[in-house]
């Protein structure tokens, strides 16, 4: 440690500003590795002679002490560390150990992840995004994945992180997650779904059966018609309504889930986590379905990570759950109870700030369970801001609030513009307390890519590059603002 110092004396010397990370300080035969920030920007510094410093790409310190570099936080660079450094790179976790999904849409919350869960009976998936957020915020999965994986380092992070694909539906974009090592997979069945199902009448249902494939038909018929199932003291019977409905609405999402999981995850070569997502239907999943699907797919010899049904009542986006809570706990004991039977754990989507029932899903599961969230780090990022450039979140506020019908092309929200308090009455110091406000949450929630990506007439950032530049000069904020928030999910899941 003491010759890196004395480059840094050298750095701080000719006049850079220079921060270290000292948790992220590591050694390979001979050759030290920090993380700092000079002048702003992240970089890797190496001192010392052998194979990690000749495999990193940078230039030596002038001045410096001899065979020091710096090197810049590279795809290249970042796959170097995770050749010298294994835990600096993703894996998975399987079924033993509860996980949540971040969703770090920035590149810049994993940090304040990392610190969250340390310690605690539960494994971060840091980076977690979707094609949909790929598009809103003009970054790709080497970007999410360079990010995450520089923050293990950055916090000597040794306990695992995972990477998931999230809801990705077209192969194309499978394959090329798994070739860029993400080691989660969460296949949106969605566009496999026969929606149009449900509400037909009794007699429509058995008609548009009987134009499925014979074979099909022979297959669930003989598998699954009148016969008695029993999953952790819950009984199903399929009789012959209840199977044709099952079979119209999942039968090709089971085959589709079938193919990819024969096509992708068998031939990876290492651990995949496969998660299945059927929460993208008009009406909750019906626990027999739910089973229907999950003994289906064992036949088969798929083997789930976790699956996603879709509950009763509403999961929307940043705010808590809205519905019967009591209904939803009687529902919440058979899912999981089913997932249980299979082995596989349930997984809670766009799970957020939904605290009410997060102290039951945390008994019901026996702490087995997968939680994405995602956007609201984002509205935690919103915080800082709301604090600290006061200026900067009202033009953003006014933005969102001038923009929000174009974002509910993307998202289903419940927020109500009419209701959220006027900007203009509203004090610099009270600024944060519209976080608090759902109406307010919502609209800001689902209009962080107009916002990032927005530009003016000259083609320059109107928010984006103020908006990171802040954060970046409030970096220890936004590490104890998701402590906070995410750490409230975190304790109340009973981890």
């Amino acid at each position: 440690m003491q010759a890196l110092l004395s480059v840094i004396d050298t750095l701080q010397a000719a006049g850079s500003v220079v921060k270290t990370y000292e948790r992220s300080l590591a050694e390979y035969e001979g050759v030290s590795l920090v993380m700092i920030k000079r002048d702003g920007r992240k970089l890797l510094l190496a001192q010392g002679a052998g194979a990690l410093a000749d495999a990193l790409e940078g230039e030596a310190v002038a001045g410096g002490a001899d065979s020091a570099k710096l090197c810049p936080l590279t795809h290249a660079n970042r796959l170097t560390l995770n050749r010298f450094f294994p835990y600096t790179a993703p894996r998975a976790f399987g079924t033993q150990i509860s996980t949540i999904g971040l969703g770090d849409r920035l590149g810049i919350a994993s940090s304040g992840h990392i610190e969250t869960v340390r310690g605690h009976d539960i494994r971060p998936i840091l980076a977690q995004q979707s094609i949909r957020e790929l598009n809103l915020t003009g970054r790709d999965y080497k970007e999410v994945l360079d990010a995450a994986c520089y923050a293990a380092f950055q916090e000597g992070y040794k306990d695992g992180f995972g990477a998931d694909g999230d809801h990705l539906k077209v192969e194309a974009d499978i394959e090329l997650a798994l070739g860029l090592g993400f080691t989660m997979l969460t296949l949106d069945c969605s566009e496999h779904i026969d929606n149009t199902v449900e509400g037909q009448s009794d007699a429509d249902i058995l008609a548009s059966y009987a134009k499925v494939p014979a074979d099909v038909r022979s297959r669930y018929e003989d598998g699954y018609l009148n016969r008695n199932f029993e999953a952790a003291g819950t009984g199903f019977v399929f009789n012959e309504l209840t199977l044709a409905k099952n079979v119209l609405i999942y039968a090709k999402a089971i085959d589709y889930m079938e193919h990819v999981f024969t096509k992708y995850i068998q031939t990876a070569g290492r651990d995949i986590d496969f998660e299945v997502s059927i929460d993208e239907t008009l009406t909750p999943t019906d626990p027999g379905s739910h089973f229907l699907i999950a003994e289906e797919l064992y036949r088969r010899g798929v083997k789930l990570f976790s699956m996603a049904p879709r509950f009763c009542g509403e999961f929307q986006k940043g705010i808590d759950y809205i519905g019967d809570v009591a209904r939803f706990e009687e529902e919440l004991k058979i899912h999981a109870a089913i997932a249980d039977h299979f082995g596989y754990k349930l997984s809670i989507h766009s799970g957020s700030d939904k605290f009410t029932v997060f102290p039951m899903i945390g008994v019901h599961t026996k702490g087995r369970f997968h939680l994405k969230t995602a956007g609201t780090n984002w509205l935690e990022a919103m915080r800082v801001i709301a604090k600290t450039n006061p200026g900067l979140y009202r033009r953003m506020h006014t933005y969102a609030y001038d923009h929000f019908e174009e974002a509910t092309a993307y998202y289903h929200v419940k927020a109500d513009l009419n209701v959220i308090k006027p900007l203009e009455s509203v004090a610099d110091s009270e600024l944060p307390d519209y976080l608090n406000d759902d109406d307010a949450r919502q609209m800001l929630h689902i209009t962080y890519g107009i916002l990032l990506q927005a530009k003016d007439e000259s083609d320059k950032s109107l928010f984006k590059d103020e908006f990171y530049r802040t954060m970046d000069d409030n970096e220890p904020s936004y590490t104890d603002a998701l402590i906070t928030h995410i750490g409230k999910h975190v304790k109340l899941l009973g981890k």
